[in-house]
């Protein structure tokens, strides 16, 4: 059984993917014929249904991958190579709290939102009002927008929340707003940037150097898939190469200058004592 609510992926025999949220006595119109969510519910996951003429359609629990892949767009998204990286860089985990500049589509905003838990929380700016209310609709349709703020805002007057755990910008001068993330984040959060062309990198990287930030690194991630068939093991025709770079620095707020150390006052040495006789070399004399 699957209760009402959750999210189910319908894969066809033909490899046609639906991502839906089970509602009590709904349909699911497909070019196969029309799903009954009531008999989804039934079957449970892992399963088959058949629709109404006849065709088998399997039921799985979607991944954060199906999700993100799911997404409505007009933007384009980040790709899990890059995600995946990225949140273990930045640390994201149940619990924590994310500011991110930059919402698009939502992409990137539902994989925070689902790490983060329901305990953590995610700040998201977008300026653009059409992204803004597209990302809204792709989080609430996945059943994550209740763990994400959405500001409709530009950030170059700078944010309006502190003392986050982490930030991320995926902007297209990021280095015009390095100075708003001190009053961003606490002291030692790791910050990641996202970039397409290496002039670009090249200003971030400047700005970076320039201002409280430690431990810079820059990177791509290429993925290259194989076929899987055993006799006929090969590299794919195609594989996902650059689609970006990844800049990534920890905040560190300027050290206080350690206290002067104490003048030690110097022992006279003691007198020593003669190997046999065990006397002083002042007691010999």
């Amino acid at each position: 059984m699957i209760d009402p609510g959750q999210l189910v992926l319908l894969i066809s025999h033909k490899g046609k993917r639906y991502l839906r949220k089970l509602e009590a006595g709904g349909e699911v119109h497909t070019h196969d014929g029309k799903l009954l969510m009531d008999d989804i519910t039934e079957v449970g996951f892992g399963q088959y249904v058949n629709t109404h003429l006849g065709r088998p359609y399997l039921i799985l629990k979607p991944t954060l991958h199906d999700l993100i892949k799911g997404v409505k767009r007009q933007t384009q998204i980040m790709y899990p190579k890059e995600i995946g990286y990225l949140m273990m860089k930045l640390g994201i985990g149940p619990g924590s709290t994310v500011i991110e500049s930059g919402t698009g589509s939502g992409g990137l905003t539902t994989a925070l939102a689902w790490f983060v838990g329901d305990t953590g929380k995610v700040i998201t700016y977008e300026r653009r009002a059409d992204f803004f209310k597209l990302a809204g609709k792709n989080l609430e349709r996945v059943g994550l927008s209740h763990r994400v703020e959405q500001v409709n805002q530009n950030i170059e007057d700078g944010f309006l929340h502190s003392g986050a755990d982490a930030l991320f910008l995926d902007v297209r001068t990021p280095w015009e707003y390095l100075h708003s993330i001190p009053n961003a984040v606490a002291p030692g959060a790791m910050c990641g940037f996202l970039l397409p062309t290496t002039n670009q990198v090249s200003d971030l990287l400047r700005g970076l150097e320039d201002g409280p930030f430690a431990d810079l690194e820059v990177l791509e991630i290429l993925v290259r898939h194989w076929k899987p068939v055993p006799d006929r093991l090969r590299p794919d025709d195609r594989m996902v190469a650059h689609t970006g770079f990844l800049v990534f620095a920890r905040y560190m707020e300027p050290p206080k200058a350690a206290p002067k150390p104490e003048p030690v006052e110097e022992k006279a040495p003691a007198p020593e004592e003669t190997p046999e006789t065990g006397e002083t070399a002042e007691d010999s004399e």
